[in-house]
């Protein structure tokens, strides 16, 4: 495959992950997407991690890459089962009040027949398979990153070919906004190493991008940040030009941080995770910086296109930052139909915190605990506790509470969570109960009613 080109996993399970760490919470600008990207507890990095947790890239991964939200991609050509994966996959995001981002990836002749060709047979059965998505999307906010490559990458198709899958990538995104009206569906643009602004955007216009929020670029590829959205503001001022306004961007920067390596990311071993997911970009332009393509999932070259690859994994993250600690403020979207803006439940967490600037003092005896509301809205709020110890937790801890007047807690992750009457329970996850001497660890639920202050208590388990 040319190295212009986006390399996309045929058997990608992509998706996003959940993590101790807190970020993707905020505002892009003003009616654009608002809100927390879901983190899905069940993807390839959870289970490696789940199956090799003294692995010494463990950490690494966890913290860096397992830690973030990152597209589901529905890329198994199953009219059988599409309904269940996307309504399954939609209603836990929509229970813990957070943002899907699908990636629909099942166009007949998908990537020219390359390292990831499939698809649907044919174009009328493709509208079935959307039919079904646009019917299982529900009614909140949901992100459609609608076929990679589909436009950007068109030397397989002859004039008539053409002209089919611009209809059949129109009345796609027409068949998705019509089932859920909240939804936000965006076009291949390739990236700023491909075809030019100008060209790329007349073939938007043919695809009924008009119809659409906008576009996506840099999917599987490695170009800037900077690279990409001064592509899209090109790409948007050509819109504009053709009478076709307020479209806006999406870039993804799963792999985007700098340094060289091959092409392919399967055979690169200096590439970089790039900025990490949010909605929060302050670019007017830019509804979101996404992980499209979930870091360490292989291209195809030297691996199985979509099999999940710790050495590539591993080699994305080990030189990045850590993810910022807690997420700016944020409020829930003025849309009825729209999920609270509260953080996603993590599944995955670092074992202990980073330690804070001052020294806290001291705990007595094995453990204690503190609780912060981390988002509230009519009806409901999310809490975080922080779980510190003293002389150390080796056999364990366990937290508990009594819940104020009409409140209930609907789920929980980072530990175990047992209600019995009024009393709350949290006990460790099998990963984070072992705590050094004045190391900690995090755990956080969603929870209706009213939030308040509640009375802790932590022992060890």
């Amino acid at each position: 495959m040319s190295p212009t080109r986006s390399l996309i996993a045929a058997t990608v399970a992509g998706a996003t992950v959940a993590a101790g760490v807190w970020l993707a919470t905020g505002t892009a600008s003003a009616d654009t997407i608002s809100g927390t990207l879901y983190r899905d507890p069940d993807t390839a990095v959870a289970r490696w991690l789940q199956s090799n947790p003294n692995d010494s890239r463990a950490s690494v991964i966890r913290d860096r890459i397992a830690s973030q939200p990152a597209s589901r991609w529905l890329s198994n050509f199953n009219q059988s089962t599409i309904r269940s994966e996307v309504s399954g996959y939609v209603n836990a995001a929509n229970s813990a009040g957070q943002i899907p981002v699908l990636t629909v990836y099942g166009i007949t002749n998908r990537d020219c027949g390359g390292a990831s060709s499939g698809g649907a047979p044919d174009l009328a059965q493709y509208q079935t398979w959307i039919s079904s998505i646009a019917q299982s999307l529900g009614n909140r906010t949901v992100v459609l990153v609608l076929e990679p490559d589909s436009i950007a990458l068109l030397t397989c198709l002859n004039s008539s070919e053409l002209a089919a899958r611009n209809a059949a990538l129109r009345t796609a995104t027409q068949t998705l906004k019509a089932g859920n009206p909240n939804a936000k569906v965006y076009l291949d643009a390739g990236h700023s190493a491909w075809n030019s602004a100008g060209e790329q955007a007349s073939r938007l216009a043919a695809a009924g991008v008009a119809d659409a929020d906008g576009f996506y670029t840099n999917v599987s590829n490695y170009n800037s940040t900077s690279a990409e959205t001064a592509y899209g503001r090109a790409i948007i001022s050509a819109l504009n030009g053709q009478g076709i306004s307020g479209k806006r961007q999406v870039v993804d920067t799963s792999r985007n941080g700098g340094a060289s390596g091959d092409w392919c990311g399967d055979d690169n071993t200096d590439r970089r995770i790039g900025q990490y997911p949010t909605v929060n970009t302050g670019d007017a332009n830019v509804d979101g910086f996404l992980w499209i393509k979930p870091p360490g999932e292989a291209d195809g070259c030297r691996y199985s296109a979509g099999s999940f690859q710790p050495e590539l994994a591993y080699s994305l993250a080990s030189s990045a930052p850590n993810p910022p600690s807690s997420p700016p403020p944020s409020s829930p979207s003025s849309s009825p139909s729209s999920p609270p803006s509260s953080s996603p439940p993590p599944s995955l967490p670092p074992s202990s915190s980073p330690p804070p600037s001052s020294s806290p003092p001291p705990v007595g005896g094995a453990c204690a605990a503190s609780y912060r509301t981390t988002s509230s809205w009519q009806g409901g709020f999310q809490g975080e506790v922080t779980v510190r110890a003293g002389s150390g937790t080796p056999s364990g801890w366990v937290v508990s509470w009594t819940l104020g007047s009409g409140q209930s807690i609907n789920q929980a992750w980072g530990g175990v969570l047992s209600v019995t009457g009024s009393t709350v329970t949290v006990r460790n996850a099998a990963w984070n109960g072992q705590l050094p001497a004045n190391g900690s660890t995090t755990f956080g639920f969603i929870g209706s009613g009213s939030a308040g202050s509640p009375t802790l208590t932590c022992a060890a388990g």
